[in-house]
């Protein structure tokens, strides 16, 4: 199932691959885990956390392992000659300055001050922050996994910059102006539909006070008429339904396998008010 899948595309993300090994792992078919583990490790699966997953046990039991240790070194190498170690570079240091310069509003007591802080001495950071991160994608492409190996830094740029207060956002231009950019990296497998979602319900939130969500990390999900828009939302960019995650949720309980859904958010099921 997996390989017919992955050929389909020039660029897997890791966790779909760690998918595939633990299913593998799951059902005995050591031939694919095997197959799965050496294409994860040059898509940058490290031995460390490979070697802490109980659930592929049966792999590293098996003879063939100690040949994956033996030629792990020259695996993971493909995966660095991939990255582009500049970007990398530049794009970490400016996630270290906007956690830096964030935590300015953290820091600030009550409200009034906290934005007062944002909008004034955040705000302006963060429109060079994005300015420099459009240079980028119009460059090399987004800076995530596939062009330097995370992602996380680019995401928590883009959502520091959606999030600084509601009377800042609801006239901002710029991140509807990167918005299409995040859609076409999107469709270049640049960005996974997991990060893109994420970004764009912190978006919503932080403008509607938590009450809404296009794809239900946040926000509330009050009927099936919210719930059917959320689910086309969701088909768009290439998630799987509310409740087809939701069985899944059910899958790791009963198995133990790990089916690596975002849970920065939401660490059981999604709920909503007509099925939970």
């Amino acid at each position: 199932m997996f390989d017919s899948l992955f050929k389909q595309f020039d660029f897997l993300f890791l966790r779909d691959i760690k998918v595939a090994t633990e299913l593998s792992a799951f059902e005995k078919d050591y031939k694919s885990g095997m197959k799965f583990t050496r294409l994860g490790i040059k898509a940058g699966w490290t031995l460390k956390s490979i070697n802490k997953n109980d659930n592929l046990k049966s792999l590293k039991d098996g003879s063939e392992w100690e040949k994956i240790e033996s030629e792990y070194d020259s695996l993971h190498k493909i995966y660095l000659s991939r990255l582009n170690p500049q970007i990398k570079e530049q794009v970490h240091e400016m996630f270290k300055k906007d956690q830096k310069k964030a935590l300015g509003a953290f820091i600030r007591i009550g409200q009034k001050s906290k934005r007062k802080y944002s909008e004034e001495k955040f705000a302006p950071h963060s429109e060079h922050q994005l300015e420099i991160l459009e240079q980028i994608i119009n460059e090399y492409g987004y800076p995530g996994e596939r062009l330097i190996g995370d992602d996380l830094w680019g995401s928590v740029i883009l959502s520091h910059h959606i999030s600084i207060s509601v009377n800042y956002n609801s006239k901002d231009t710029i991140y509807n102006h990167l918005r299409p950019k995040l859609l076409n990296a999107l469709k270049q497998g640049e960005i996974s539909p997991y990060e893109l979602a994420q970004i764009e319900d912190w978006r919503i939130a932080a403008l509607n006070d938590h009450k809404l969500t296009s794809y239900g990390f946040l926000g509330a999900i009050p009927d099936d008429i919210v719930l059917e828009t959320i689910n086309k939302n969701r088909t768009t960019i290439g998630l799987r339904s509310i409740d087809l995650r939701n069985e899944l949720i059910d899958v790791e309980n009963e198995t133990g396998m790990n089916m690596h859904l975002p849970k920065g958010w939401q660490n059981g099921k999604i709920k909503h008010k007509t099925k939970e």
